[in-house]
């Protein structure tokens, strides 16, 4: 295994996947090198890969967001049940990411990511051939643990191996490739299922998925700043977590990311059967055309992360999450604009608010970086899975005047955590 001594990348690679994973991982330079920085051939690198992880992981995920409706007459299954193809897996992922922040300390970062994306992209083509609901939401559930390993692990990659002053910029890049991710995965499977079948689509995502996988494989420089762990501590771990819940603003910020998907989740899954209802009685295309507004994540977020390197990160976030209140409000009118211009205000807010909170995690977080964006995420996964579901019941009782009131008030008690926040980058 051979030493990297500086901060670029040899021009000269290992042909083949095997060869990339068998170059120096986990190898620690000295004092002197302060992390990859903005310019260089390895922020390129490292910002193309870590975009594709991004993608393979949001598009995977919510694939089955713009499907419910398809699940519900297809299966014949309530509105809630039918959000289960998404909650279980989205559940399943935080749990598997909070585990992954231990276990990721055993591993080289690299390899560990790669595994992941691959096998997910393997069990959502598990879950396109699927005879059965059950069998769907069983391949369903492995595809969110097999994701555990890709969006803690990204994170606590950006936070060891990027310069300090990049981070924020190279984690809203990250967050980008989440967003379009988002977006081609629900308006690409919108698309297909017009013209093939939900089944044809959910396969050719999943092909996507691997060459996903192989490219960020490729492509990804190793790590400088992170040594493996030779054995597994269990008292390491459980100071390192505990140590992160009794720190004065981190839980707060976990409770940002749980408001977040909570809001964001809430608003897409149910703005679906809305629009597939009278007055508006819109198809499956019509639908997923809300999802181009994904495409305002690619940009937001580097801007927002550039924003909150240069003048701190309360009054940003704070004000990203005040945005998703507001655009959630836009969408009481009745007008297809108005609905459509409130479901962009939510996501401008969400992508940017995640990529800053996410940085800040990263910053606060320390030495161990991997369980703190771990808890982040395991709070940011929850809720999609909890209040995805319980915005089911909402809309069932409530109709969109509910899931506005719902989300709205997530909303606001987002900006009052982000307020409360006076620490570091803040």
């Amino acid at each position: 295994m051979t030493l990297e001594t500086t901060g670029s990348e040899p021009d000269e690679m290992p042909a083949g996947v095997a060869g990339i994973m068998l170059r120096a991982e986990g190898e620690v330079l000295g004092s002197a090198y302060e992390g990859i920085e903005s310019g260089t051939r390895d922020y390129r690198r490292a910002g193309i890969a870590l975009f594709l992880a991004g993608f393979a992981t949001f598009s995977l995920l919510y694939c089955v967001q713009p499907l419910l409706p398809e699940f519900t007459r297809d299966y014949h299954v309530s509105p809630a049940t039918s959000s289960l193809a998404l909650s279980l897996t989205t559940g399943a992922l935080a749990l598997a990411i909070f585990a992954s922040g231990a276990v990721s300390q055993l591993l080289p970062r690299r390899p560990l990511m790669f595994g992941s994306m691959a096998l997910a992209a393997l069990c959502n083509l598990a879950a396109a051939a699927a005879p059965t609901w059950t069998l769907l939401l069983l391949a369903r559930l492995f595809e969110g643990v097999a994701l555990g390993g890709v969006p803690a692990v990204a994170m606590a990659y950006l936070g060891e191996e990027m310069h300090a002053r990049d981070l924020g910029k190279a984690m809203g890049r990250y967050v980008g490739g989440t967003a379009f991710g988002g977006m081609m995965g629900r308006v690409g499977m919108g698309l297909l299922t017009e013209f093939t079948s939900w089944q044809v689509a959910m396969a050719a995502l999943g092909g996507l998925g691997i060459l996903a996988a192989v490219g960020f494989a490729m492509l990804l420089p190793p790590s400088r700043r992170f040594a493996v762990q030779k054995s597994f501590e269990p008292a390491y771990h459980a100071r390192a977590w505990g140590g992160h819940l009794n720190h004065r603003y981190l839980p707060r910020l976990f409770g940002v990311g749980f408001v977040l998907t909570s809001v964001f989740v809430v608003v897409f899954n149910y703005a679906g059967f809305r629009l597939s209802a009278p007055p508006y009685s819109l198809g499956a295309t019509a639908i997923s055309l809300i999802f181009l507004s994904y495409v305002s994540g690619i940009f937001v977020s580097p801007w927002a992360g550039q924003l909150a390197d240069r003048w701190g990160r309360r009054w940003p976030l704070a004000g990203a999450l005040a945005l998703m209140a507001l655009g959630s409000l836009v969408t009481l009118g009745a007008s297809l604009a108005l609905i459509a211009l409130g479901i962009l205000l939510v996501t401008i807010g969400f992508f940017a608010a995640h990529a800053v909170a996410s940085s800040w995690v990263g910053r606060l977080g320390g030495k161990a970086k991997s369980h703190a964006t771990s808890l982040y995420l395991l709070a940011y996964y929850l809720g999609s899975s909890v209040t995805g579901s319980i915005g089911g019941w909402v809309w069932q009782h409530g109709a969109w005047p509910g899931v506005v009131a719902l989300t709205t008030a997530l909303a606001g008690g987002g900006v009052a955590l982000a307020i409360s926040i006076r620490s570091e980058g803040a």
